[in-house]
């Protein structure tokens, strides 16, 4: 086996270089915001911490450090029934969502019914449709759908934050995708044996599905527990108020309180890395298999 020349070694070693240079710049603007947040939520003194945004010391954690705002935090905001109405509402969405979007992606997957294509299409044409697009449409129809109670409208209530969130068009297109590609052998195997369907769907099909399953559970975990926009549409007071919502309190103080604000993002934050870290084995390997498919 021939060595590479010179030459040819010094370029492939650049372009080596070019390439750690690239990602390091990139994780740069993944990570500094989060070091960041991290090491001013320790930060105390309002005005060092003030002084410090405008250098590098910003990302080191020097001066007078506590655990001051984190302690403001739970005294002085409602953060602890707005990290339950996150957690709960997030939670029950997601593990809903995973169930009823896979059984749809695995209907339209093995299943031939009249009118298939058409409501595959429509699932892909949703997929384009930005939420904010029909934001208010959803408002006026929540606000008027009776309850099991006999009360009409379901605002400011966790329903109103759960039920339209649970169906995602996204979710069913990345379920339809893995699906197709799942071998059939077994469920016919399973078939012949005298299975049903919804025993092939919970007890083969499931179970070979984690990496898909984990990606839909990261995806919809991230896209609510960040959310905004419908919380404030549809929640009046305290008692429903998720994490987001309730970190609108800081930014109506005066003078703003920049270290607890960050101690708040810094625990809201938490939940989120943890979630990564516990699907990412799944998650890297769905990403890494739709890469070789593309």
């Amino acid at each position: 086996m021939s060595r590479p020349a010179p030459s040819q070694a010094r370029q492939n070693l650049l372009a080596k270089l070019g390439q750690y240079a690239l990602h390091a710049v990139l994780c740069a603007f993944f990570l500094f915001p989060l070091l960041f947040m991290f090491v001013s939520a320790f930060k105390s003194d309002e005005a060092q911490l003030l002084r410090d945004m405008n250098s590098l010391a910003a990302f080191l954690p020097q001066g007078q450090l506590s655990l001051d705002n984190f302690r403001e935090v739970f005294t002085g905001s409602n953060f602890l029934r707005a990290f339950f109405n996150s957690l709960f509402t997030v939670s029950l969405t997601v593990v809903l969502g995973i169930i009823v979007n896979s059984m749809l992606a695995y209907a339209l997957a093995r299943f031939r019914f009249a009118g298939r294509q058409l409501l595959l299409s429509i699932v892909v044409a949703l997929i384009i449709i930005p939420f904010e697009a029909i934001a208010v449409p959803l408002l006026l129809l929540a606000n008027q759908l009776p309850w099991f109670s006999g009360e009409l409208g379901w605002l400011d209530s966790y329903r109103v934050q759960i039920i339209p969130f649970i169906a995602n068009a996204f979710s069913v297109y990345l379920f339809y995708q893995f699906f197709i590609a799942l071998p059939k052998d077994l469920e016919e195997a399973a078939l012949m044996d005298g299975a049903g369907r919804l025993r092939i769907y919970w007890s083969i099909v499931m179970p070979l599905s984690k990496p898909v399953i984990a990606t839909v559970a990261v995806l919809q975990f991230l896209a609510r527990w960040g959310d905004l926009l419908w919380p404030i549409m549809v929640v009046r007071g305290d008692t429903y108020a998720t994490l987001p919502l309730a970190m609108q309190t800081f930014f109506g103080q005066f003078p703003r309180q920049w270290g607890d604000v960050m101690a708040f993002a810094a625990m809201a934050t938490l939940p989120t890395l943890l979630v990564f870290l516990i699907f990412q084995r799944w998650f890297v390997r769905s990403a890494i298999s739709s890469g070789v498919k593309g």
